[in-house]
């Protein structure tokens, strides 16, 4: 166990009639890249803006980079950088006009010197005087995460951050993430996508204000327990209609051209394959349970804010 950047428990928050987060402990070590995956309106924003003092708990209490969530929350901020889902620089400001005002909010005594080195450090030299509104995706999220970094935070916040890239500039986005973890900054990254939660170190997932489960992303299914075989074939359709009420499944999903059939009951699992193999008609090969069978299992069982069933995020 390194060195702790966040712990909080018991936090709580209301909103109207929906328990929003219940309860929630967690504890963050430095430098890490701790995944936040869960459907829309799960929560996950608003736990960690309470874990980050942005936000203040109706109940529990907590501590981040040394100081107290409640009590001393501006000392947080100051320490910490948050990028949200929707690019929210200023359009009509050059990329270099944003960092510099970025700086002057934060009271940078070395503004000039660092605006230039945010600049140089993510290679947006040749677009300094660029209007912000006329980048690419990919570049206003650069510029993003330069303005977030201008001040060198411990903590950084991202809201849902490779939403709308493209392929090259999510690789790129998450080496530069990768890199800041090594120099010691603490990242927590909200998303309901499962292809940006398996970049993050650690994952918890979270069903409408509950935490179901946290850890490594590596040993999130064998926390759970849960076993996956894969099937291949001709009409995988008629395979998974003929599955799905089969309580010995426990889910059957589609994947491109091969089916995932995975439970938590191996004994029963194994007599379903067995039968399945005596049919002669599809290939049934076990692997090991991802994250996507993991995920999808917890939705199944939780409820939302107001007692209603989950659908399992994309």
């Amino acid at each position: 166990m390194g060195e702790v950047a966040i712990s909080v428990r018991g936090l709580t928050k209301v909103f109207g009639k929906a328990r929003v987060v219940d309860d929630f402990d967690m504890e963050v070590e430095r430098g890490a890249i701790y995944g936040f995956l869960g459907p829309n309106g799960s929560g996950k924003t608003t736990t960690i803006r309470m874990m980050c003092g942005l936000l203040t708990p109706d109940a529990g209490e907590g501590r981040c980079l040394g100081f107290d969530i409640v009590s001393q929350s501006r000392e947080i901020k100051k320490r910490v950088g948050y990028m949200t889902q929707r690019f929210s620089l200023y359009e009509d400001l050059t990329i270099r006009e944003n960092l510099d005002f970025t700086a002057r909010m934060f009271g940078m005594a070395n503004r000039k010197q660092r605006v230039d080195e945010a600049v140089r450090d993510l290679g947006l030299e040749g677009r300094a005087h660029q209007l912000a509104g006329t980048l690419s995706g990919g570049w206003k999220q650069r510029l993003a995460l330069a303005a977030c970094m201008i001040h060198d935070p411990e903590l950084l916040l991202l809201d849902e951050p490779t939403a709308g890239v493209d392929p090259k500039a999510r690789r790129d986005f998450w080496d530069e993430i990768r890199r800041l973890s090594a120099r010691g900054v603490t990242v927590l990254v909200s998303t309901h996508y499962m292809d940006e939660a398996i970049q993050c170190d650690h994952i918890a997932y979270i069903a409408y204000g509950k935490k179901l489960i946290d850890g490594r992303a590596r040993d999130i299914p064998n926390q759970i327990g849960i076993s996956t075989y894969v099937v291949t074939g001709p009409d995988l359709m008629a395979v998974q209609e003929r599955l799905d009420p089969d309580k010995r499944a426990g889910q059957v999903m589609r994947f491109g051209d091969k089916l995932h059939v995975s439970g938590t009951d191996r004994v029963a699992l194994d007599a379903l394959v067995k039968e399945e193999r005596a049919r002669g008609t599809h290939e049934w090969t076990e692997k090991d349970a991802g994250l996507e069978e993991a995920f999808i299992y917890l939705m199944a069982g939780a409820k939302d804010n107001f007692g209603g069933p989950v659908e399992a995020a994309q």
